[in-house]
C-alpha cells in the first residue's frame, strides 16, 4: 500500500478552486437577491404631502387654519393658529377640535361647530371651526375666534335690558302722577305738588334719553371727525351753568379755580359733555352746604380737569365698577339724586376717544376726586 502523501496533485487543486468559486459567487448572488427583497419590503410607506400652494396660502393666511394627517399630526398651521393656540408641538391642543377632525376624516363630509376653547390660565375663546377634507389623507380645518363678537353681542343685551329697565321708573312715575293728578282735580294743592314730581320724572326720563343718544354715539369708536381749539375755561364755565339751579337748590357752592388760558383738541361738544357729568355727579352725591371744587392744571402736555366734592364717597370694592353703564354706587338713593347711572360711561368714553383717561381718588364718607386727563393743544404751535 503506497504511503499517504501530503501533496495534491496540481489538476486537483484546480478542480477545488473552481468548486469554491463557483460556491462564492453563488453565494453573493444570492445575498444580493435576499438584501434587493429585504429592502424592497422595508422600503418606508409614502408620507401624505400637501397639495401645491396650500403652504403658502397658509403661510400669508390671518384666519387660523391647520392641516392635519391621518394619524392626526399637524402638517402645517398658520401663525394665527399658533397665536391663537390651537397647536401644541404637531398636534391640536383642542380635543373637541380633533374629535371634528376624526368624523370628517370618517365620512368625508364637511362639518361646522363653535367650541369654547378653555386655555390654562388664560380666559376662554369662542371660536368657529369650520372642517373639511383635503385630499384623501389630509384634513383643513379653518378656525375663526369670535370673542369679542360674542362680548359685543353680550354687552349689547345687556345695555338694551338695562334702558329698558331703565325708562320703566320714569315712565311708570309719570303715568301714577299723572292718574293722581286727575284724581285730584278739585285740589289745587295736590294738583301743584303732583305736576312739580311729574316735571322731575320728565327730566329725569329726557337726561336718560340723551345720554343714551350720547353714549351709543360715543361707542360707536369712530374717530373725531373735524377735533377743533376747545377752551377748558369755556367747558368749564358750561358744566358749571348746567348744575347751577341743583347747586342752589341744595346749598352747595361750586368753586373754580387752577390754571386758565388751556386748551385741548378734540369736540368740544363731548368734553364739554364729560366735564358737565363730573360736576353734576358731584352735586348730586354731596350733602347741603357743602362745596365742589374744580381746578385745572397743565401736566406734561396734558390739561388735567379736577372735580372734587364733598359727598357720600366711593367704597374702595366699588371703585373699579363705577364706570359701568347704570351702575350706581348706592341704588338705594338713585331716585333721590335722579341719576341715571350713564354719566361716568361717558365721561371714559370721551377720555379714551380724545386720548386721554379718567380716574378717581375716594374715601366712603369723605369726598371723591375724579381727573380727566386730556392732551393738551400747543397753543404756540398752533398759531
Amino acid at each position: 500500500m503506497p504511503a499517504y502523501s501530503g501533496a495534491v496533485d496540481p489538476t486537483t487543486q484546480a478542480f477545488l478552486a473552481a468548486i469554491i468559486g463557483a460556491i462564492v459567487a453563488g453565494g453573493a448572488v444570492l445575498a444580493w437577491h435576499v438584501s434587493d427583497r429585504q429592502q424592497h419590503h422595508a422600503a418606508p410607506v409614502e408620507e401624505p404631502v400637501l397639495p401645491p400652494g396650500v403652504a403658502t396660502v397658509l403661510s400669508v393666511l390671518r384666519s387660523s387654519a391647520v392641516v392635519v394627517d391621518d394619524t392626526e399630526t399637524v402638517l402645517k398651521a398658520s401663525a394665527p393658529a399658533y397665536a391663537l393656540g390651537l397647536v401644541r408641538g404637531t398636534s391640536l391642543s383642542s380635543e373637541e377640535l380633533a374629535d371634528l377632525v376624526r368624523q370628517v376624516r370618517r365620512d368625508g363630509q364637511i362639518r361646522e361647530t363653535e367650541i369654547l376653547m378653555s386655555r390654562h390660565g388664560l380666559p376662554a375663546r369662542h371660536v368657529t371651526a369650520r372642517v373639511a377634507p383635503l385630499g384623501s389623507r389630509l384634513v383643513l380645518a379653518l378656525v375663526e375666534d369670535r370673542t369679542r363678537e360674542r362680548r359685543v353681542e353680550a354687552v349689547r343685551r345687556d345695555f338694551v335690558a338695562n334702558v329698558s329697565h331703565e325708562l320703566k321708573t320714569p315712565v311708570g312715575a309719570i303715568r301714577l302722577l299723572a292718574e293722581a293728578v286727575n284724581d285730584a282735580a278739585e285740589d289745587p294743592e295736590a294738583v301743584k305738588r303732583f305736576a312739580g314730581r311729574m316735571l322731575t320724572e320728565s327730566d329725569r326720563l329726557s337726561r336718560l334719553v340723551q345720554q343714551v343718544i350720547e353714549l351709543s354715539r360715543l361707542q360707536g369708536d369712530d374717530p373725531l371727525e373735524a377735533p377743533m381749539p376747545v377752551s377748558v375755561d369755556d367747558v368749564i364755565a358750561v358744566a358749571v351753568d348746567t348744575s347751577a339751579i341743583d347747586a342752589d337748590s341744595k346749598r352747595i357752592s361750586i368753586v373754580t379755580g387752577g390754571v386758565t388760558g388751556l386748551e385741548v383738541f378734540g369736540s368740544e361738544e363731548q368734553v364739554t359733555a364729560a366735564v358737565a357729568n363730573l360736576v353734576a355727579n358731584a352735586v348730586s352725591y354731596s350733602d347741603s352746604d357743602s362745596t365742589v371744587l374744580v381746578t385745572t392744571k397743565a401736566d406734561e402736555g396734558n390739561v388735567e380737569i379736577s372735580v372734587v366734592d364733598q359727598g357720600i364717597g366711593i367704597p374702595e370694592r366699588e371703585i373699579d365698577r363705577i364706570f359701568e353703564r347704570f351702575y350706581r354706587v348706592d341704588p338705594a338713593r338713585h331716585r333721590s339724586t335722579g341719576g341715571t347711572g350713564l354719566g361716568l360711561s361717558i365721561v371714559k368714553h370721551v377720555a379714551a376717544t380724545h386720548g386721554g383717561d379718567v380716574r378717581v381718588w375716594s374715601v366712603e364718607g369723605q369726598g371723591s376726586t375724579f381727573t380727566l386727563t386730556l392732551p393738551r393743544r400747543n397753543q404756540e404751535a398752533g398759531r
